[in-house]
């Protein structure tokens, strides 16, 4: 049994890995702040069913607290970190820019001087597939350059790469980051495409299509994402011998330090996953066509063969399959 500590445990990913490390038999310490950046009630409903399990622990922190995250790595002394807080979202980063740098780098520095001090043995935290940006050679691999993001978001997660990097060369801490693919499924993130076309289509509202439907997305259920972050988790990383500063790899290094893709390796349009959603829900949308955001990229597409190599998974969980099961969850839980 170890004790890890799940930041956003109150969120999407930071719950579902929480369940599924406390199934196993894990003490879980979960650091939220239950912000308001979505239904804060929807937060409390997955903090209520984490409260079931006796090794689960509530911190209540904002990650900007420095005096407040050290405090708790000193009390709690973690085994193992899995960070996935974060102010999310690359439209809401053209509007509200400073919320980014708060948490996202701030929160993260706060994050990694914690696991340094404190003997954290292995630091796994989220990174995202928004940091491929202006990239257009698909699939997108870990092994690519990444220099050109086009969302502040995106640079906050690439920023934060760069860091884990830095206090794995100078401290030995062994750092792992996870590019996550446009993930969900039940118990997901109102802000979501997913979560706002269910919601619309059953009021009978228009949806908004942005890029007139030819977006392309790598839609990654939820069970995907936590089966990648528990065995990148458990998988320690360790430095490449290999690693060539001639020819650098972006995805190892010498120092103990990791990135890999989760994502279904399937790039679905986005029209797909709307006649899907019709599908399962036994009703047709009414489709607002818009152009392409601002911070937006037209096509996101995993690939994960790096983490088949190191942990032997890669996600497989259909489009059909995946909604269907939030839509099933989706009525349950709204009681629609």
């Amino acid at each position: 049994m170890a004790k890890i500590l799940v930041t956003g445990a109150a969120g999407f990913i930071g719950y579902n890995t929480s369940e599924r490390l406390l199934a196993r038999g894990d003490a879980v310490v979960g650091l939220d702040n239950v912000n308001d950046y979505y239904d804060p009630t929807l937060k409390e409903a997955r903090l209520a069913r984490l409260a079931r399990h006796p090794g689960f622990r509530l911190a209540r922190l904002e990650l900007g607290d420095r005096e407040g995250v050290e405090r708790l790595f000193r009390e709690e002394r973690f085994d193992r970190v899995i960070h996935l807080a974060a102010q999310a979202g690359v439209r809401y980063s053209i509007t509200n820019p400073h919320t980014y740098i708060d948490s996202n780098l701030v929160g993260f520095l706060h994050i990694l001087e914690g696991c340094r001090h404190h003997g954290v043995q292995h630091l796994t935290y989220a990174s995202s597939s928004s940091v491929y940006g202006a990239n257009t050679a698909m699939p997108f691999s870990v092994h690519q350059n990444i220099d050109h993001p086009v969302s502040l978001y995106a640079a906050t997660k690439k920023a934060n790469e760069l860091m884990a990097h830095t206090y794995s060369h100078l401290y030995g801490l062994p750092t792992t980051g996870l590019r996550f693919f446009t993930v969900y499924g039940p118990w997901g993130r109102p802000d979501m495409a997913m979560f706002l076309f269910t919601k619309a289509i059953l009021e009978g509202k228009p949806i908004d299509v942005f890029n007139h439907g030819k977006m392309q997305r790598d839609f990654t259920y939820i069970d995907d994402i936590v089966e990648g972050v528990v065995r990148t988790s458990d998988h320690v990383a360790a430095p490449n011998p290999d690693w060539n500063s001639d020819r650098p790899d972006p995805a190892t290094s010498k120092a103990p330090y990791r990135i890999y893709n989760i994502g279904n390796n399937n790039p679905v349009e986005l029209m797909h996953l709307i006649a899907t959603l019709e599908q399962a829900l036994g009703r047709t949308a009414e489709k607002n066509m818009l152009p392409i955001q601002p911070g937006d990229v037209p096509a996101t597409y995993a690939d994960v063969e790096a983490l088949v190599q190191d942990v032997g998974f890669a996600p497989r969980t259909s489009i059909e399959t995946g909604v269907a099961n939030f839509v099933a969850w989706y009525r349950d839980y709204y009681r629609v």
